[in-house]
């Protein structure tokens, strides 16, 4: 079957586009977005996978707004339009890396956008993602994220909202594809097979950030920047067998054909509320290629969301499937509203899995930054705080209320 895509000369495989040559389950190809404003307490988020293998496409478009998380979610088969679209949730990409127009026309759910993503800085390619057990390759996976603004509106519940730079819009986004991690309910029972290979070192943090600094009413933030680090049970940061594996990577760009510095290291200390794995507030301070230090403060805004009703994992739709199963012919739209203001919080999930200590890990948090020669300037940034298990830098236990395991990405 041919597509759009296969009229350009890009092709990787001897196949066409709309046929993978890996025909695992766990393979897929998509996009995470986001606009967000500190002062408006608001953060959007929408993504879009495709997975080829089962012939779908998923899609979700939700906000986080004062507490409360509004999830609309959408699904079809994809191969009889294989293109960023499902229903009335839409991307077109204007000016790949540039402007991405992404839409969330009339629909049965109380939320609606007309965004224009546009880049601030350039795609930041991440240390390709690698992991095996038991001489099976689990994540096999290429991702990239940038920072930016957003340029448009959102209407939620009958409120307007005005996305503009001049108004203190940031944004971020990723996108990747390939293997990343076998998801239920489309991986194999593991009953049927030896227990997984136990890593020889587990990852237990993972900070990810892109953040926009100083910001300019017209072109957007004076600098912008992402980085993450993962870091063992004990704070090291090593290579580890693990979806991200990664110990530290990351820059800060001025402007998307600016200047590019690369940061080369990455130390945290971070403020937690009472009893809880809930950030209160985190000090970065980073090394860059040149020597010099940068210090940041996040301060998070509001109330952290929660990616699972987004629909990655199982029990993430109503049927209990996800965004990669079938639920029908056509278009499938639902949605739903967790009132999460006061965390952590009880939730079960649609396949009556019970989560009984549960709280957000996705932070939308205001960011000071100070230069190495010591200017401060003033921000927000999309910030992911993952940590599970036990881990001695902060004195968790294995035992302890567990963050929750789904990302964004």
């Amino acid at each position: 079957m041919l597509t759009r895509y296969d009229e350009f000369p890009i092709h990787q495989t001897p196949y066409p586009f709309a046929e993978s040559n890996i025909t695992d389950y766990s393979f897929d190809d998509g996009y995470f977005f986001s606009v967000f404003c500190a002062d408006a307490d608001l953060f959007l988020m929408t993504g879009m996978r495709v997975n080829q293998n089962t012939d779908m496409i998923g899609g979700y478009a939700g906000v986080m707004f004062r507490g409360q998380q509004y999830t609309a979610r959408f699904s079809r088969e994809w191969r009889p339009v294989c293109d960023t679209h499902i229903g009335p949730l839409r991307y077109d990409f204007v000016r790949p890396f540039e402007d991405i127009h992404l839409t969330l026309g009339d629909n049965d759910s109380e939320l609606r956008f007309d965004i224009h993503w546009i880049g601030v800085s350039r795609a930041y390619e991440e240390e390709h993602h690698l992991a095996w057990s038991r001489g099976r390759r689990t994540t096999d996976q290429t991702r990239y994220s940038q920072s930016g603004v957003g340029v448009g509106w959102i209407e939620f519940r009958g409120q307007r909202f005005e996305v503009s730079p001049a108004t203190g819009w940031y944004a971020s986004r990723d996108h990747s594809w390939g293997l990343y991690a076998e998801r239920a309910p489309l991986a194999p029972a593991r009953k049927w097979l030896p227990p997984r290979e136990v890593p020889a070192v587990r990852r237990a943090l993972r900070f990810w950030t892109n953040f926009g600094q100083g910001q300019q009413p017209d072109t957007g933030p004076r600098f912008s920047g992402f980085y993450h680090l993962h870091e063992s049970e004990d704070g090291e940061q090593v290579r580890m067998n693990d979806t991200f594996g990664t110990p530290f990577d990351g820059g800060i760009d001025w402007g998307p054909d600016g200047r590019h510095l690369r940061l080369v290291a990455g130390h945290h200390h971070i403020e937690f509320r009472p009893g809880t794995r809930i950030m209160k507030q985190a000090s970065l301070t980073l090394t860059d290629e040149e020597g010099g230090t940068w210090r940041q403060l996040f301060e998070p805004v509001g109330q952290p969301w929660n990616p699972h009703p987004i629909g990655y994992g199982p029990g993430s739709w109503k049927d209990g499937g996800s965004m990669y199963t079938y639920h029908g012919p056509g278009v499938q739209q639902e949605w739903d509203s967790f009132d999460w203001s006061v965390q952590p919080y009880a939730h079960t999930a649609y396949d009556g899995r019970e989560m009984p200590i549960a709280y957000g890990v996705e932070y939308l948090s205001r960011v000071t930054t100070t230069a190495p020669d010591g200017t401060v300037s003033r921000g927000a940034a999309h910030t992911e705080l993952f940590l599970d298990g036990r881990y001695t830098p902060y004195g968790f236990e294995a035992g302890d209320p567990p963050s929750r395991p789904h990302s964004a990405s």
